[in-house]
């Protein structure tokens, strides 16, 4: 493949050998040898994750102000309780919008009746494989949560403009949660219309599997 072709070629690096050097629960850390562009030899240490999604859920308010659902939650690696929108990892084999509803319900008690793609992030691209998929929610209606055994949150509501100012001013410092309120503040100006689907479980139980009801092309 000449260069013309592959305009980044100068920059890749080709894996020769690796090995995992520590297998956890969900997480995989690996060591592997590359080549680097100029032909010489490095070393590449780095996570292997399954995967995750993360939900900006709207909520209308009963004064018809649209507010956003948020989650406080305790990180160990960083020693914080850090404002978070709801997120988790994918499960083996688990459709990503399937994930999106899981875990919208197990961590808010939330479900959704309208669901938005928005994009993804690579969150840590340094160390980690993870992609974490972004989607909108709206049209939610409260339940009971079902939390996982060991998980502890405390779930509440902002406005769009609050969520911002705390971005600002370093009250959220979550990467994920900083992409998800650029997202936010471009979505309610306009200028990244997204494409609503309404999404149905086959008997809203936890896991089970998304069916759209009308075409992802449906109003934005």
């Amino acid at each position: 493949m000449d260069a013309d072709a592959d305009p980044d070629r100068h920059l890749i690096e080709a894996r020769v050998d690796g090995a995992p050097v520590f297998s956890g629960h969900f997480l995989q850390a690996w060591r592997d040898r590359v080549r680097l562009p100029d032909g010489q030899l490095a070393q590449r240490e780095y996570l292997v994750h399954p995967g995750a999604v993360m939900v900006v859920p709207l909520l209308e308010g009963a004064d018809g102000q649209l507010r956003v659902v948020l989650e406080r939650q305790y990180r160990y690696p960083v020693g914080q309780v850090l404002i978070e929108f709801p997120a988790g990892k994918l499960d083996p084999g688990e459709p990503v919008l399937a994930c999106a509803q899981r875990e919208l319900r197990e961590e808010t008690g939330y479900s959704a009746r309208e669901w938005a793609r928005a994009g993804c992030i690579h969150p840590v691209v340094s160390y980690s494989t993870e992609v974490i998929e972004l989607w909108f929610a709206r049209g939610l209606t409260p339940g009971a949560r079902a939390l996982d055994d060991g998980e502890f949150l405390d779930v509440f509501t902002a406005t769009p403009d609050e969520v911002l100012a705390w971005c600002r001013d370093g009250r959220i410092t979550d990467a994920k949660t900083v992409a998800g309120a650029f997202w936010l503040q471009n979505v309610l100006r306009g200028d990244w219309p997204l494409q609503w689907q309404e999404v149905v479980a086959e008997t809203g139980a936890p896991g089970d599997v998304a069916k759209s009801a009308v075409p992802p092309e449906g109003a934005a």
